[in-house]
């Protein structure tokens, strides 16, 4: 296994989005499947996977993943992938008619959160959320720190 990606309860995480939560408001998560060739599940195994810049977009009651970094698998390499394609994301229709209606409220977005292996499948975890404004991002600070100071206080008072 390697150092990147952790294992809890069969699920294998392959690489998360780290910003996501310190730029928007995560309101509601769904599981997708993703449409992967042969070459980016052997390249995911390896943990060779960027979701610095990843969003999901609906086109015509249809998911994709977009700015998806998977790096080409190196024993392949005249039959590789393009890293950056677009990918098709397995959701139900209701989910889909569910995330349109979603999606075109204002300021609402579709962000992954996490890619991972669950019983040998990829799945993408994403999430309807809310963009933070600057002072939002202020305050998640100030109150992150807070609770640290807080902790460290009441640590130190323990008898």
């Amino acid at each position: 296994m390697n150092k990147k990606s952790q294992k809890t309860n069969g699920i294998k995480i392959i690489c998360q989005n780290k910003k996501a939560r310190h730029n928007y408001h995560v309101e509601d998560t769904l599981e997708a499947g993703v449409v992967l060739q042969g070459t980016e599940v052997k390249a995911l195994r390896e943990g060779k996977a960027s979701m610095a810049d990843c969003y999901a977009v609906v086109d015509r009651e249809e998911v994709f993943l977009l700015h998806c970094h998977i790096s080409p698998y190196t024993p392949a390499h005249a039959f590789n992938h393009d890293p950056m394609r677009k990918r098709k994301l397995l959701l139900h229709k209701k989910e889909i008619a569910r995330l349109i209606g979603i999606t075109q409220e204002k300021g609402h977005s579709l962000i992954p959160l996490k890619l991972y292996f669950k019983n040998g499948k990829v799945k993408v975890e994403l999430a309807i959320a809310k963009g933070k404004r600057d002072y939002d991002k202020r305050d998640t600070i100030k109150k992150r720190e807070a609770d640290r100071e807080i902790a460290r206080a009441m640590k130190r008072d323990k008898p």
